[in-house]
């Protein structure tokens, strides 16, 4: 019986609510930014209230954004930027001539002669044309057509979009999808709200994160018992854990995906971020037609890059780009056509794309200042990945792995039994149960483990290598301290 308002006119009920609503979007998870986050911004707003805690600032560790752990944005980059977005500016003389050439093409490309106009939905031609040079370039000469470049919002656009594409049966039937675990929950959550099987295979953290393709095999097998799988995702340089793939990982992992007849994903956004003298990021695409044609026309693989990361750090853009081989024509026609639906990616975005894939030439005014900002932030990165591992491994009761690349780090912690108990009985996972102390203790910011997936019986946390070194350098200590006390409270 419906309920009475004081006028007597009976209430309305709603029409969509959480029990029926779509089943999947309740079952989707998001560390990154799930609860632990949200009692961050809850501290930072009572903080500002005047409510007295142990420390004076929420350090947010928890996410890759560089900016807003204080790196500086290139120069050259925002210039342009200013430039397409206020066109005025092109007659102002403080600005570098090779920046108002790159203004001039971008906004001549835009309906309108405005980044504010919609664009073509696979991007703007001469944007791809260019992403499709830097490519060729990266990989010493090997063809990319403009054609098979598709520009996104971010690389999860782009990882989304191509998942759509992918997925699909019934039961038995129903599309399998392999990830790395741990892994960046971009990809369970995907999988959860398309109805995906996510099969999970597991990096050695012991040989520092590596992938083993006897894993590879383990998890397929299992995996064809209940589902249909037929799509591997790679994350390399890798996120959470930092490891670099090598070569000739990367060519093993190429002769599985044939041998098996699957379809690669690589995401491939660190890929400038490679501190580890020994190591080096090789592209999946490179290898792959290095192979030869037995692979190079026959296996499918799409690539993602984005501007978020790297030394350019420029998420709030949105923006990125995918690139496809050997995808069946038709079905390229139906990618094309899943695009449209969204119209275009932001075209401020796609600006910024086309001159992190079209820099300053040595020939250029720009050159200069752009290599020197470059060669910092990266040389910076380096030195912190350098200090975390360091410092970490001082602390009893925590062991992290070298930060080969990426911006993270996700070391294993020792935790007493008590606090798993506690944990547990106060029905969360015990490094969740960790990490909330840590955040009300310390106002450091960092995601559990257990939010990108790890074996069973171990425990993490990831945390970003982001705040300048001075800061990053108190964070660690403070890390280590809060995990002596929280030790010494639990035994």
């Amino acid at each position: 019986m419906s309920q009475q308002r004081e006028n007597g006119v009976p209430a309305r009920g709603k029409v969509l609510t959480v029990d029926n609503m779509n089943p999947y979007v309740k079952r989707v998870e998001y560390a990154v930014r799930g609860p632990i986050v949200q009692r961050a911004v809850q501290i930072e707003k009572e903080l500002r209230e005047g409510v007295k805690k142990p420390f004076t600032e929420v350090i947010k560790a928890n996410i890759g954004d560089a900016h807003a752990m204080g790196q500086k944005p290139i120069t050259f980059l925002r210039q342009v930027l200013a430039l397409c977005s206020y066109p005025e500016l092109l007659k102002d003389n403080k600005f570098p001539e090779d920046a108002k050439k790159r203004a001039q093409r971008i906004l001549q490309a835009c309906g309108g002669q405005s980044i504010g106009s919609y664009s073509a939905s696979q991007g703007i031609e001469c944007i791809r044309e260019d992403v499709a040079r830097y490519i060729e370039k990266r990989d010493g000469g090997i063809p990319s057509n403009s054609d098979d470049i598709y520009l996104s919002t971010g690389a999860s656009d782009a990882i989304v979009t191509m998942l759509k594409l992918l997925v699909a049966g019934e039961g038995r039937d129903r599309t399998g999808v392999m990830i790395p675990i741990p892994q960046y929950p971009l990809y369970s959550a995907a999988l959860t709200d398309l109805g995906a099987v996510q099969i999970n295979y597991y990096l050695d953290e012991d040989k520092c994160w590596s992938l083993d393709i006897s894993e590879l095999r383990r998890a397929l097998a299992a995996a064809r018992k209940h589902c249909n799988p037929r799509v591997l995702c790679i994350i390399n340089p890798g996120n959470p854990t930092g490891q670099v793939q090598s070569r000739q990982c990367i060519e093993d992992v190429i002769r599985f995906i044939k041998e098996e007849d699957l379809f690669l994903m690589a995401d491939e956004v660190y890929q400038d971020n490679v501190y580890a003298e020994s190591s080096k990021f090789h592209s999946f695409k490179k290898v792959l037609f290095e192979m030869g044609p037995e692979f190079s026309s026959t296996v499918e693989l799409a690539s993602f890059h984005s501007t978020s990361k790297c030394y350019m750090g420029e998420c709030g853009f949105r923006a990125g780009y995918m690139e496809v081989i050997n995808l069946d024509p038709e079905v390229k026609a139906q990618l094309t056509k899943l695009v449209s639906v969204r119209l275009c990616p932001p075209v401020p975005g796609q600006a910024l794309l086309d001159l992190v894939v079209n820099p300053p030439q040595p020939d250029e005014p720009s050159y200069a200042t752009f290599t020197q900002e470059q060669t910092l932030v990266l040389k910076d990165l380096a030195e912190k990945a350098k200090l975390t591992e360091q410092i970490l491994n001082t602390v009893p009761g925590i062991t992290c792995n070298p930060v080969q690349g990426a911006m993270y780090t996700f070391p294993r912690i020792t935790l007493p039994q008590k606090a798993i108990d506690h944990a547990k009985e106060e029905g969360q996972a015990p490094d969740m149960f960790y990490c909330l102390k840590l955040l009300e203790e310390t106002g450091i910011c960092l995601v559990p483990g257990s939010g990108f997936g790890q074996r069973d019986g171990t425990h993490h946390f990831r945390m970003t290598i982001l705040p300048p070194a001075e800061k990053l350098k108190v964070v660690l200590e403070k890390i280590g301290e809060f995990h002596q006390r929280f030790t010494l409270e639990f035994s």
